[in-house]
């Protein structure tokens, strides 16, 4: 065996060495937590810096990568045909094709791209000092090609987006935190503050408010030793203060400040002139999003408000423990009173009042029902019925059967949900037994 045919045959097994490494880079590099390399960065990684360099112009990258394992992959195979021809002359181009389609995949491809999967964020901080030389030095070449791509792409109506905007950021990292599972009830619960957390510019505080049916207000009119009784009586801190009609809402009295004022009275209490010692109310329209509403309480540093629709009618309260608990789901005291409105059955179904909102629904049972048309189990039966049902009507929608168990007036109060499958579960249980 001669020298030429040596050197020749070491060539190979560099370029494929090459063609590995470019191969492992881009699959590291592409594959690599972004979120741990932002962290390492902040950390002062200076590799990990490179690493999300290399990511924010991913166009100069991949092009450089490409133009590197291309580059190396043909001019091996060139050696090689050369080399077989020399040895058995014109059979050499379908031997080389063959020899060289196994070689690229199995050790230029296959291998290094697997080995850049399982440990993709220790590969990428590995080759990215090298990366960046290639792409530095390459960048005059991908700069024309992608300029040709942009330009052929162009023409045929399709303008290249490399980067990224704000809703694929949001997708990509409401996806991330689907991917966050585990056993046990605490990491359902953290899936759900998250998700929760960006959901709050889309909910409205119409669909978190206390309804003004179910609101604790005081008359303004009343003697004060009356509206001190009444304010002992709540478990509430603020109550909304009204003259004449319940929705003319005059000031908000805060518990404290009421009791202040009658130790400073010294047992004085029809003194006391409750108009002055309550705050300003402040109303809201209903439309209003939580984050921006979250923003507002900060802000005026207040954690009540009124809304209001578009007429200016009162509709209910909403808190700023409200928003949290949009976030971290329910926040109870000593002082807070139970209402007990989702009980779930073992088969997976549960029984739901009317007024419990879809969103406290899904959060209580990991369900998915839309709440885009509808803020309310009820108020999404009415939305796809289309009519309000009697009891024992029975409707199957969105993946879950509902079954109306209670009524009153247009109103409905008690609603059976289960899911299909879990349906289809009982129903097949049922004809096994009658079958029997």
């Amino acid at each position: 065996m001669n020298a030429d045919l040596l050197f020749s045959i070491g060539a190979i097994a560099a370029l494929l060495v090459l063609s590995g490494f470019f191969s492992g880079s881009e699959t590291a590099l592409t594959a690599a937590s972004r979120a741990r390399m932002h962290t390492l960065e902040q950390q002062g990684d200076g590799r990990a810096r490179l690493v999300n360099r290399l990511w924010h112009r991913k166009e100069r990258l991949i092009g450089a990568i490409l133009l590197g394992n291309n580059a190396v992959n043909i001019l091996a195979s060139a050696i090689a045909t050369s080399v077989l021809i020399r040895l058995v002359g014109e059979a050499a181009i379908a031997y080389a094709t063959i020899g060289m389609t196994l070689l690229v995949l199995i050790f230029a491809e296959v291998l290094p791209k697997t080995y850049a999967l399982m440990a993709a964020d220790k590969v990428a901080l590995f080759v990215a000092p090298v990366m960046r030389v290639v792409v530095t030095a390459f960048n005059p070449v991908v700069r024309l090609v992608n300029g040709i791509v942009a330009g052929t792409l162009w023409l045929v109506g399709q303008p290249v987006k490399i980067a990224y905007g704000s809703e694929e950021w949001e997708e990509e990292l409401r996806g991330a935190i689907e991917l966050h599972k585990g056993p046990g009830e605490e990491v359902r619960h953290e899936r759900e503050m998250l998700r929760s957390i960006l959901d709050l510019a889309d909910v409205e505080v119409s669909e978190i408010m206390t309804h003004r049916r179910n609101l604790t207000t005081i008359n303004a009119a009343q003697p004060t030793q009356r509206i001190v009784e009444e304010v002992l009586a709540s478990p509430h801190t603020r109550i909304p203060l009204y003259q004449d009609a319940p929705d003319n809402i005059v000031g908000v009295l805060h518990t404290k400040a009421l009791f202040r004022a009658v130790q400073a009275a010294e047992g004085k209490i029809e003194e006391l002139d409750i108009a002055a010692i309550a705050a300003k109310p402040w109303f809201i329209p209903d439309s209003t999003d939580l984050l921006s509403q979250l923003h507002a309480f900060r802000q005026r540093q207040e954690h009540f408000a009124l809304v209001v629709d578009e007429y200016g009618e009162l509709l209910g309260i909403v808190t700023l423990e409200d928003i949290l608990e949009e976030i971290v789901g329910d926040i109870s005291d000593e002082h807070d009173i139970e209402v007990e409105g989702v009980e779930v059955l073992k088969d997976g179904a549960a029984i739901v009042n009317g007024w419990v909102t879809l969103r406290d629904l899904n959060r209580k049972c990991d369900w998915r029902l839309p709440d885009e048309d509808a803020s309310t189990v009820a108020g999404l039966v009415l939305h796809e019925s289309r009519r309000i049902p009697e009891v024992g009507t029975t409707f199957a929608f969105h993946g879950f059967r509902f079954e109306i168990l209670g009524r009153q007036r247009n109103q409905l109060t008690l609603i059976k949900v289960t899911p299909l499958e879990a349906a289809r579960g009982a129903d097949e249980e049922e004809a096994a037994v009658a079958a029997k």
